[in-house]
């Protein structure tokens, strides 16, 4: 790999929360593989052309996991996605294994069954913040602790089998692992969220129910490959991402709609006929991390007149990738109308994330029910105003609306 001189840092300085830096349309255009130091100081490859990361996306000569995972590039000092994971050995069949035991429950007929549920979830959270409303002084409500945060835990919650009384703890603990501004503290909250998964793992085990964590234990119990460890890993990793991901995007979108009041007009006068595209729009262009999604070569890979070494890593950014004027119209521009319809938000090939159809549901359904009840809902901040997450999954950590 190039030497450090010639690497740019990570992450790049962007303008705003909606907004990415620059420099990666230049890099779209002049150089789509570049060496970069990543934030912990090491060399990877970052990837920033919509066809270069699809490509590699669904490249089964990358993975997540290292032959020599001691010696691999560190990307954070974050405890999620800092670097490899899983068993270079067996990482394809845990994977499956993995796809196999959980694509029941996130099926596309379990998000149906679930939609009366979240559009109680969240026609209860809007009530609310109608009352909280009504008795502020200025009038200005929270939507982020209002509505984003609390619809997406609630309904994890329930998919998984985790205490929603315990959703401040485990988000928390969420927020801690993925901040790589806090050294060791990060590592410290990912063994004390392994901590609180076995526990809540073992309850399972002595008295199961209808849910996610409870299948994942007798399944582990049934299948000696299936490791103990792996199963709570991947315990820990549905409850992060399940929540953390979906409160990002209700928080971006409604920054994307609100800093538009034509589209959120357009929106509120046919919310039934406009929520798929404007979801779909979201994901696209909904960037709350700074980085990529981290992969490793298992062997030489030659893309784009780049030879990627086994065992390089390497950022595919699938912000940039879907902000890559070569495959969409005015590719910065929010349009839910764009013919284009194809985006990388939810991944792509073998590791195309088993939530999107959870979702999809969750984001039709919050922006549905705000576009009917709350047409002229406005933010009361501007966006350069608000607090941005310096965590890896990044968004905002308020969101100040009033109507």
């Amino acid at each position: 790999m190039n030497g450090a001189a010639e690497r740019s840092q990570l992450p790049f300085a962007r303008p705003n929360v909606l907004e990415l830096a620059p420099l990666y349309e230049v890099l779209r255009r002049e150089a789509p593989i570049t060496p970069v130091t990543t934030p912990a100081g090491d060399p990877a490859w970052l990837v920033t052309r919509f066809d270069e990361v699809r490509e590699l996306l669904g490249d089964k000569r990358l993975g997540r996991s290292h032959p020599e995972p001691e010696r691999a590039s560190r990307i954070t000092t974050a405890a999620v996605q800092e670097g490899p994971s899983g068993d270079y050995a067996t990482e394809e069949a845990d994977h499956t294994r993995m796809r196999r035991l959980l694509t029941p429950a996130f099926s596309a007929r379990r998000m149906v069954m679930l939609s009366d549920h979240v559009r109680h979830l969240v026609d209860d959270c809007i009530d609310r913040l109608t009352a909280e409303r009504a008795a502020a002084p200025d009038g200005v409500v929270d939507l982020h602790a209002g509505l984003a945060f609390p619809v997406p835990v609630a309904v994890i919650c329930r998919l998984l089998g985790a205490p929603e009384s315990d959703r401040e703890y485990f988000s928390a603990l969420s927020g801690r692992m993925a901040d790589y501004a806090i050294g060791d503290e990060a590592e410290r909250a990912r063994e004390e969220f392994n901590q609180y998964m076995t526990t809540l793992a073992e309850a399972k085990r002595a008295r199961p129910g209808e849910d996610v964590i409870s299948d994942l234990v007798r399944a582990q119990s049934a299948d000696a490959d299936f490791d103990y460890d792996e199963m709570i890993r991947l315990c820990v990793g549905l409850l992060f991402a399940g929540h953390e991901t979906t409160v990002n995007r209700i928080g971006l979108g409604t920054l994307f709609l609100l800093t538009r009041p034509g589209q959120w007009r357009a929106l509120s006068a046919d919310p039934a006929g406009r929520v798929n595209a404007t979801v779909e729009e979201i994901m696209r262009l909904g960037a709350p991390g700074d980085l990529g999604l981290l992969r490793y070569a298992h062997t030489d890979v030659d893309v784009a007149g780049v030879t990627i070494r086994c065992g390089d890593a390497v950022i595919l950014s699938v912000n940039s990738a879907n902000r890559d004027a070569a495959a969409y119209r005015d590719a910065e521009t929010f349009d839910p109308d764009r013919p284009e319809r194809n985006h990388l938000g939810f991944g792509h090939g073998p590791h195309f994330c088993i939530g999107a159809s959870l979702a999809r549901t969750e984001l039709r359904i919050v922006f549905t029910a705000l576009a009917e009840r709350l047409p002229g809902l406005r933010l009361a901040k501007d966006v350069d105003e608000l607090e941005v997450r310096t965590t890896l999954t990044g968004g905002v950590s308020e969101l100040p609306v009033t109507w």
